[in-house]
C-alpha cells in the first residue's frame, strides 16, 4: 500500500461527478515528486507508443498524440482511479481499423472522419450506459475469455505489421492471408527494413528488461531515427513518418451523416464493451494494491468523456493502458495530477519537436507494435486456466480462434456470449448435496465430502447450490427426487436447505409446485429451512407457501430438524435415530 495515500483512501469519491478534481483539491505536497517523475516519464513513453496505435488504426501518427490530448485531459477530472493511464491502446485501435476501413473506401479525410465519429459514438453510448447504470456489464467477460481475446488481438497486431516491418507489399485483409502474403513474397523483403525492426524488437526487449523504470521505447526510437539519418536509410528503402502538422487542432465535433451512423452502430457498442472493459479491470488492479476504491458506474462516465473529448480533437476511440499505468505506478504516481503533467509533456513535444517525430521511421513503429502484441499473450495464464480447469483453457482457445476466424468485431459478441453461456452453463448444473451430522464438527455438512456422516432417520437434508431459475429448476426437481433413492431409510421428509437459492423466478414455483405433487403422491412432506426473505415474499404472492404450508419453512436447519423430531415422535411414539442433542426449539417462518 502506498503509505501517504492512507489520508486520501479516508475522504470517498465515489459518487462524485469530478472524483479526479476532488482528489487535486485535497492533493497533500509529498505527492507532487512522484506525480512529476511519472508524468514526464510516462510521456515520454507514451509519445512514440500512441503513434504507433494511430497507425495500427490506420490514421496518421500524429493523430494518436491528437487522441491523447483531450481523452487525458477529461480523465483526470471525471475517472474514479487515481493512476489509470487513458488514451488510445491497442484493442481499440485494431476495432477502428476493422470497422472504418471498409466504409472508407480508401479515401484518407473520410477514414479520419469516421474514425472521430466512431469515438463520439463510442462516448455517447458509455454517458447513456452511466444513466442507465450499467457498470455490472464489466463482469460479463471472465478472465479465461479476456485472456483468449488478448491473445487474439495480439495476432491480428502482429499480421497488420507484418508489411511495415519487412517491406514487403501486404494485400490481404484478413489474419491468415497477412500471413500467407508475408510468407510467400519473403524474397521481395527489405533487408533493411527487416535488420532495422529486428534491431529495435531486440534493444525493446533487453532495455524493459535490464532498465525497467527508464522510458526505452522513445530512447529506442530515438536511436532508429538517429540511424536513418546517419546512415542514409532512407535511400535503402526505410520510410519515416514524415511531415507532421503544426500545432494541435481546434476542438470541434465530427461532422457526420445518419448513413454513417447506422454503419458505426453494431461497431461503436463492441468498442464500448471492450474498452470498457479494459478500464475497469486495469483500474481496480491498481486500486487494489493501493488502498482506494474505483466506482465502476463513475468509470463509464469518464471513459464516456474521454471519448467524446477524443473525437472533438479529431482523434479516434480511446481506452487505458496497462503498461502506461504499470510505469505510472512504478515511479510513484499518486494521482492524475501524473496525467497532466504527461498532457503538458505532449503539447510541448507537438509544438517544439515536430522535426523528431517526422524521423520515426514506420518500420521500428511497426516494431514497437509487435513488441507490444507480444505482451498481450499471456502464456503464464494459459498455463494456470489449463492446470485449473480444462474447459475454461478450452474457452480461452476457443475466444481466441473466434477473434481470428470471424472477426474483432464480432469476436467481441462472441467473446461476451460465450462467458454468458459458460455462467449459465455452471447454474443450470450446480453442485447439490444431502446433508448429515460429522462428529466434531458443528452444522449439517455434505455427505459426499464427509463419508462418516449421520443422518436423521426418514429425513433427507438436501441442498441445491445455485439460485432457481428456468434454466436449472428440472434439473433440481430430477436430482431432488433422485437423492430419495441414495439413502438407506425410506424418507418421510424433504427437507430443502434453501440458503444458496438466492433467486426464483414463476417458471421454478411452477416446478417446485410439481415437485410438491410428486412427494404429496409419494407420502414425503417437502419443508425448506433458510429461506431469504425476498424469495419467501415471492414463494408467498405466487400461493406456494399456503399450499406447503407455512408452519413447513423454517428459519434455520436446527429448527426444521427440531420440528421434524417433534413430528416424529408424535407419529411414531419416539424419536428418530440419528436425532443429534440440543437441537432447540421448532420455529416455523414468521408469518409477518
Amino acid at each position: 500500500m502506498l503509505p501517504t495515500m492512507a489520508a486520501a483512501r479516508r475522504r470517498p469519491t465515489r459518487g462524485a461527478l469530478l472524483p479526479g478534481l476532488a482528489s487535486m483539491t485535497a492533493y497533500e505536497r509529498p505527492w507532487l515528486r512522484g506525480d512529476l517523475v511519472a508524468g514526464i516519464t510516462v510521456a515520454a513513453y507514451l509519445i512514440p507508443q500512441v503513434m504507433a496505435y494511430a497507425e495500427v488504426a490506420g490514421l496518421q501518427p500524429v493523430v494518436g498524440l491528437w487522441a491523447i490530448m483531450g481523452s487525458m485531459a477529461v480523465y483526470a477530472f471525471f475517472g474514479s482511479s487515481r493512476q489509470l493511464s487513458v488514451g488510445p491502446e491497442s484493442t481499440t485501435a485494431l476495432m477502428t481499423a476493422t470497422a472504418v476501413a471498409p466504409l472508407a473506401l480508401g479515401d484518407a479525410g473520410r477514414y479520419a472522419g469516421l474514425a472521430a465519429i466512431l469515438a463520439l459514438m463510442v462516448g455517447v453510448m458509455c454517458l447513456v450506459g452511466y444513466v442507465a447504470r450499467l457498470g455490472f456489464l464489466a463482469e460479463l467477460l471472465s478472465k479465461p475469455v479476456l485472456v483468449g481475446y488478448m491473445a487474439g488481438v495480439a495476432v491480428i497486431m502482429v499480421a497488420g505489421q507484418l508489411g511495415k516491418v519487412t517491406g514487403i507489399k501486404v494485400k490481404a485483409d484478413s489474419v491468415f492471408g497477412q500471413f500467407g502474403d508475408t510468407i510467400s513474397h519473403l524474397g521481395d523483403a527489405n533487408l533493411t527494413t527487416v535488420t532495422l525492426s529486428v534491431i529495435v524488437v531486440t534493444l525493446l526487449v533487453l532495455g524493459r528488461r535490464i532498465f525497467p523504470k527508464l522510458p526505452v521505447p522513445l530512447i529506442v526510437m530515438l536511436l532508429a531515427a538517429g540511424a536513418v539519418a546517419v546512415f542514409g536509410l532512407r535511400a535503402r528503402g526505410i520510410a519515416v513518418i514524415g511531415e507532421v502538422p503544426a500545432g494541435v487542432p481546434v476542438p470541434r465535433l465530427p461532422q457526420f451523416q445518419l448513413s454513417d451512423l447506422s454503419s458505426l452502430v453494431l461497431p461503436a457498442l463492441g468498442v464500448a464493451v471492450v474498452g470498457y472493459t479494459d478500464n475497469i479491470l486495469t483500474a481496480r488492479t491498481f486500486s487494489t494494491r493501493n488502498g482506494y476504491s474505483v466506482d465502476a458506474n463513475q468509470e463509464l462516465l469518464a471513459l464516456g468523456a474521454a471519448n467524446v473529448a477524443s473525437a472533438t480533437m479529431q482523434g479516434f476511440p480511446v481506452s487505458s493502458s496497462g503498461s502506461r499505468t504499470t510505469i505510472g505506478d512504478s515511479l510513484g504516481s499518486r494521482t492524475q495530477v501524473y496525467s497532466l503533467v504527461a498532457l503538458l509533456a505532449v503539447i510541448v513535444t507537438l509544438l517544439c519537436g515536430r522535426g523528431v517525430l517526422a524521423s520515426f521511421p514506420r518500420a521500428a513503429l511497426g516494431a514497437l507494435v509487435i513488441w507490444a502484441a507480444s505482451r498481450l499473450v499471456d502464456i503464464p495464464e494459459f498455463r494456470r486456466l489449463w492446470e485449473f480447469r480444462r474447459s475454461e483453457f478450452g474457452l480461452a482457445i476457443v475466444t481466441m480462434l473466434g477473434v481470428l476466424t470471424v472477426d474483432i468485431l464480432y469476436g467481441v459478441l462472441v467473446a461476451v456470449g460465450l462467458s454468458v453461456l459458460d455462467l449459465l452453463r455452471r447454474v443450470s448444473r450446480p453442485h447439490d448435496g444431502i446433508l448429515g451430522y460429522v462428529p466434531g464438527r458443528a452444522g449439517m455438512h455434505d455427505v459426499d465430502d464427509y463419508p462418516e456422516a449421520t443422518q436423521v432417520a426418514g429425513l433427507l437434508v438436501y441442498r441445491y447450490d445455485s439460485p432457481l431459475y428456468f434454466a436449472n429448476v428440472e434439473n433440481f426437481r430430477r436430482r431432488a427426487l433422485e437423492s430419495l433413492d441414495r439413502v438407506s431409510t425410506p424418507t418421510e421428509w424433504l427437507l430443502v436447505n434453501a440458503e444458496a437459492n438466492t433467486h426464483v423466478d414463476l417458471t421454478s414455483v411452477d416446478v417446485l409446485d410439481e415437485l410438491r405433487t410428486e412427494l404429496d403422491r409419494r407420502g414425503v412432506t417437502l419443508a425448506f429451512a433458510r429461506v431469504k426473505f425476498e424469495v419467501a415474499d415471492d414463494l408467498r404472492r405466487t400461493g406456494f407457501l399456503d399450499r406447503i404450508g407455512e408452519h413447513h419453512v423454517y428459519a434455520t436447519l436446527p429448527t426444521a430438524v427440531a420440528a421434524y423430531v417433534s413430528w416424529y415422535e408424535d407419529r411414531y411414539g419416539e424419536p428418530p435415530a440419528g436425532t443429534p442433542p440440543h437441537l432447540g426449539t421448532p420455529t416455523p417462518w414468521p408469518t409477518t
